[in-house]
């Protein structure tokens, strides 16, 4: 970085810049974890000695905590995708089983926004439609942080929910369905969009109960016709900020189509309700008649199906990336 012209290709330049940064973390995360193993290792030999069992005690939950961190820690060593370490945006729409799963679409939306909570991610709600009854229709969260993107991207896929519904007088059981996409953010430079290409309408944004947030036409919808890709967001103030913001998302959802190189992926990139039925989900979180969460990819399960609805999904990524290979292909 010190050489003389580095700095003239500016994009070069910035990666390296990011990759320098994210280095340096990593090895600041490897010192600290160190540093702590080492004072547990010393505390540990002279709580023994002494008899101290307060001390023993107090070593068993840094241990936890230290058990934790490393488990984190080997994730983020795994990753190795050419965007595993940016930000994302995560869609969530609502399938097959009416006001139940528009109820588990919200489920989902509350567990990740606790997902992103408990991994320091920064998480901003772009856009959410609501349901005819109870929950939602569908709702786009953006992720910012160090492996936002990588940490996230096993999510993608359907969601199956089976529990006793609250919706039905009778309280029978019930089977809903909820897809979850994910899709890096694109730098703005990395690829043009025509503005020939885009019909952008503007329309009263309103929040759950059909309450408006905003009296004026600020929320933003804008439609990529030549691929019909439809965005949308009603977070920001105004709609010069609702405009920019859903044209980044648009920027990823389009980058993401482009990497697939497959039509029939955009169907997927759009959060477009079809095939969201049996058979194809990717993870089933079962609370009648027993509680279980499976991934049926990598075979992971937990019974503590409220953890995990809690936003403790550190166990499914680890499977996820230690099948995967680190790839960010899938």
């Amino acid at each position: 970085m010190a050489s003389p012209g580095f700095w003239d290709d500016r994009r070069r330049a910035e990666v390296a810049a990011k990759e320098l940064e994210r280095t340096r973390a990593v090895w600041k995360r490897l010192t600290s974890v160190s540093g702590e193993i080492e004072e547990i290792e010393l505390l540990h030999g002279m709580a023994v000695e002494a008899g101290d069992e307060q001390e023993l005690a107090s070593l068993e939950k840094r241990l936890t905590s230290l058990d934790e961190e490393l488990r984190r820690f080997r994730i983020e060593l795994e990753f190795s995708g050419e965007h595993d370490a940016g930000d994302c945006y995560v869609s969530i729409n609502a399938g097959a089983g009416g006001t139940d799963s528009q109820d588990w679409a919200e489920m989902l939306l509350r567990m990740y926004g606790r997902f992103g909570e408990r991994m320091g991610f920064r998480t901003a709600l772009l856009e959410v439609s609501p349901g005819d009854t109870a929950g939602i229709r569908s709702a786009t969260l953006e992720f910012a942080g160090t492996y936002a993107y990588g940490n996230l991207r096993s999510e993608k896929g359907v969601h199956r929910l089976v529990r006793l519904s609250p919706f039905d007088s009778a309280h029978r059981r019930h089977t809903s369905f909820a897809a979850v996409s994910v899709v890096p953010v694109m730098e703005e430079e990395t690829f043009a969009i025509d503005p020939k290409d885009l019909r952008i309408d503007t329309y009263r944004a309103s929040g759950a109960g059909g309450q408006h947030v905003n009296v004026t036409d600020s929320a933003v919808r804008i439609t990529h016709e030549p691929t019909g890709i439809v965005v949308s967001c009603q977070n920001e103030r105004s709609q010069h900020q609702n405009k920019e913001a859903a044209l980044r998302v648009l920027r990823a959802r389009l980058g993401e189509l482009l990497r697939q190189e497959q039509a029939e992926r955009l169907e997927e990139l759009q959060g477009e309700l079809k095939g969201i039925e049996w058979g194809s989900q990717i993870r089933s979180y079962v609370l009648h008649p027993y509680r279980m969460v499976k991934d049926h990819r990598t075979g992971a399960e937990t019974g503590n199906v409220d953890a995990v609805l809690d936003g403790d999904l550190v166990a499914f990524v680890e499977a996820f990336l230690s099948q995967d290979g680190g790839s960010s292909a899938s």
